[in-house]
């Protein structure tokens, strides 16, 4: 039973690499990482660095989710009633999942914050984990619909550190692509561009996802997963 949120969190997690303002800007980031040079095709280029750059950026905004996820536990520690924090939770899953669903028809309800933070002197491996930690911020408005999916699965453990462990799962499920990309990114990228042409579909996917999720979680029946 304690399985089932965590594997939720990780599906939304990776639901949210999927979505259509991470995949196809996946390029863009590392670029960001690792300098513009990366998407130079003639550039000949070290796999470990790229990945090194790849890690410390996934480090940066799990680190920025887990924080939130301790946090939004602790609120449901707080609040105190279980059957209150079903209902608060299921209810926003399966709000957030119906948001999934009519972004779809009403792409303008997905942004993204564009930011451009200067970090001064700021190079290497800090630089890639504070540009992780920024682009957390940036990204909420897009994957907000997953994101607060996990975050309802967070105010639903009643708990910081299972409030933590469930959003470092999410983190996972959004960050190990950016490190499989990470280390053979000429390989795959043109593997992106064809993945690109279907990534609408995990809003729907996702909504779903969260709607039968929030179902289960309102009426106490989520072991039946």
């Amino acid at each position: 039973m304690e399985q089932i949120p965590l594997l939720v969190a990780f599906s939304a997690g990776l639901l949210a690499f999927l979505s259509p303002c991470v995949l196809p800007l996946v390029p863009v980031y590392l670029a960001n990482i690792c300098g513009t040079e990366i998407l130079e095709s003639e550039t000949r280029r070290s796999r470990f660095p790229i990945f090194f750059h790849s890690l410390s950026f996934v480090a940066g905004f799990a680190v920025v989710f887990t924080a939130l996820g301790a946090v939004v536990g602790l609120a449901g520690f707080a609040i105190g009633s279980h059957s209150l924090i079903l209902k608060i939770a299921g209810g926003l899953l399966i709000a957030f999942g119906v948001f999934l669903l009519a972004s779809v028809r009403f792409p303008w309800l997905n942004y993204e914050k564009r930011l451009a933070p200067s970090l001064g002197a700021t190079t290497g491996y800090l630089r890639s984990f504070l540009i992780g930690a920024i682009f957390s911020l940036a990204w909420t408005p897009c994957i907000g619909g997953l994101l607060a999916g996990a975050l309802a699965l967070a105010l639903g453990s009643e708990a910081p550190l299972p409030g933590a462990s469930l959003l470092a799962t999410f983190s996972l499920g959004l960050g190990i692509p950016f490190l499989v990309i990470g280390i053979a990114f000429d390989s795959l990228r043109p593997l992106l561009r064809r993945v690109h042409r279907y990534s609408t579909w995990s809003y729907i996917v996702s909504g779903v996802l969260l709607i039968t999720v929030g179902i289960l979680t309102l009426t106490n029946t989520l072991n039946w997963f």
